[in-house]
């Protein structure tokens, strides 16, 4: 196993921040989530599943003509 990182996450380098401002900003990046897996990646559209089905040509008068046109 791999030791954990022994720097510190924050540091302060300006001695005049007040608790209250040191304890925002600890709140806002402890709000951004540091450390959590990513968000996952959509899956494109055009590799989508039920695109590779193929759909029903249309029957009758001109069905051939319209099986060409987009839907």
């Amino acid at each position: 196993m791999s030791e954990p990182d022994e720097r510190p996450v924050l540091r302060i380098i300006n001695g005049d921040a007040t608790a209250e401002e040191v304890a925002a900003v600890v709140a806002v990046f402890a709000a951004l989530g540091g450390g959590a897996e990513p968000p996952r990646r959509r899956t494109p559209e055009w590799s989508a599943p039920h695109r590779k089905v193929r759909v029903t040509l249309p029957h009758g008068r001109g069905g051939w003509r319209s099986s060409g046109l987009p839907r």
